[in-house]
């Protein structure tokens, strides 16, 4: 009998969930969240159109509907309609989105420091690989028809 913690998926949605938390306790100091701050460094200094942001971030396009709209009303970030395709819209950062993404940006390279300096290269070397061929196989059944 496989014992939970030792199945892969498991293992990894708890850790995304321990990251997820340990984010939004920071992000909830500036009334914000950790999906909002995961938006924020994945806006481009030129904009990015809304329809590359959804992919660029693994989210869904209604969570990235919501998350957008809250970020608007915090004035994060404001829209620009294309002057010859009105369908496309692309996102710009505000004054006080650059700010919130440089505090988003330091707590993500704090935690990444932590995990480089306490984690030796050739496990996380490993963990890339093992990633890699996860991220494969996901594919690989999304694909199979069978399943």
């Amino acid at each position: 009998m496989v014992i939970k913690k030792q199945l892969i998926d498991f293992r990894i949605r708890w850790s995304w969930h321990s990251l997820s938390r340990a984010y939004n306790y920071h992000a909830k100091k500036f009334n914000s969240s950790n999906s909002i701050g995961y938006a924020l460094l994945n806006i481009d200094k030129n904009g990015t159109f809304s329809t590359e942001l959804g992919p660029k971030m693994g989210m869904e396009s209604r969570s990235l509907t919501r998350t957008l709209k809250n970020m608007l009303e915090q004035d994060l970030i404001f829209k620009n309609q294309h002057s010859n395709d009105k369908r496309k819209v692309k996102i710009f950062l505000t004054k006080k989105g650059i700010e919130y993404r440089k505090i988003a940006s330091k707590y993500v390279k704090k935690f990444n420091e932590t995990i480089f300096n306490n984690v030796p290269k050739e496990d996380l070397k490993s963990f890339y690989k093992v990633m890699d061929i996860i991220d494969r196989t996901i594919n690989i059944i999304n694909d199979d028809e069978r399943l």
